[in-house]
């Protein structure tokens, strides 16, 4: 849809680009009191994707949400995508996404058709995923911003975390990187409109289909690669499991013409505060280029999966994702804990 207001020119940042750095957000959380609850078995203490309360002995309660101001300057594929992004989050825990609520912030001068749009291609994805969007909150802002509260359900002994990666562990990839060096170079007009579909797809679809492969194989961690990008989420999944992980930067699948544009200093604020967060904690071998670390420093709008598994399993599971997701890797493996979280190599 054509729309005369592009909807990029009405935010400060872009999609997760916008995200809060995690360095800044544990410190403004630090001191809360806050009930304990044995049947909470992931809280936001965890640095985890979702919160995750056991209702029985077969049911878990997935909880989410998540939010961002406009990507791309088309209404409906600006709801596809951050409403795709929403719903990876439960995804990333093994989970199925069931219900959720919109959050939705309009500027009073944007018009009806326009908000219709966002709204529908919110309601496009949830159809996709089988979730039902059963209402939710609208206010008038400065900014446009768009997202969903998520609710979905796992089995408690089946719950993936970013801190159960183990030594021996496998690591796999399932989207390209690139995404936030690309879209900052894009407000330039640097970008032909045929790798901007490429984007926009790829933003658009579903962790859906990685989790329902990934569920059947040994998987002990999973993380979706989002605002924090590759760097900052690894960081977290290394912090969390007690090991290192090692990135072999070469098997790492990013578009490649986002390396010519972090050669050339297209590199989105986020990038910065994600390098500020988990740079103490990596270690770049002397071959690593400065652009392919920001590449994984990049933050990314409705990234990939991360999982870790058992090296026996990894090939198979990576056949089955590659049969459905071609850009899907193995990215490296896990150690026990060495000098740095984090190793590029």
């Amino acid at each position: 849809m054509e729309t005369e207001v592009k909807l990029t020119k009405l935010a400060s940042c872009a999609g997760c680009g916008a995200k809060v750095g995690a360095g800044t957000l544990s410190r403004l959380l630090e001191g809360f009191r806050t009930h304990s609850d044995p049947r909470l078995i992931v809280g936001y203490d965890r640095s985890d994707d979702a919160s995750v309360y056991v209702l029985d002995d077969s049911t878990a309660l997935v909880q989410t949400t998540d939010f961002f101001p406009p990507i791309v300057d088309d209404p409906f594929l600006y709801g596809q995508i951050a409403a795709t992004n929403a719903l990876s989050d439960v995804y990333a825990m093994g989970g199925e996404p069931k219900l959720a609520l919109n959050i939705l912030c309009v500027p009073e001068k944007m018009d009806k058709e326009t908000v219709q749009e966002i709204l529908r291609g919110g309601y496009d994805k949830a159809y996709e995923a089988g979730v039902i969007i059963t209402g939710g909150h609208t206010i008038h802002g400065l900014e446009p911003i768009y997202g969903l509260a998520v609710s979905g359900f796992v089995h408690p002994e089946r719950v993936l975390t970013n801190s159960g990666a183990r030594p021996g562990d496998v690591l796999i990839l399932t989207k390209p990187l690139g995404v936030g060096i690309l879209t900052t170079a894009a407000k330039a007009d640097l970008v032909d409109c045929n790798l901007l579909e490429r984007l926009y797809r790829q933003m658009a679809t579903l962790n859906k289909t990685a989790r329902d492969i990934m569920v059947e194989f040994t998987v002990h961690s999973c993380t979706d690669v989002t605002g924090f990008a590759l760097l900052g989420h690894s960081y977290e999944m290394a912090q969390g499991s007690g090991c290192t992980l090692h990135l072999q930067t070469k098997d790492i699948p990013f578009h490649p013409e986002a390396y010519e544009f972090a050669e050339m200093g297209f590199i989105p604020s986020g990038a910065y505060r994600n390098r500020e967060y988990a740079g103490p904690g990596v270690q770049a071998a002397a071959g690593v280029s400065r652009a392919m670390q920001d590449i994984c420093y990049d933050p990314q709008t409705s990234g990939g999966l991360l999982i870790a598994l058992p090296e026996k399993e990894a090939a198979q599971c990576l056949e089955r994702l590659k049969d459905e997701i071609p850009e899907a890797a193995i990215i490296g493996y896990v150690t026990e804990q060495e000098e740095a979280s984090v190793m590029m190599e």
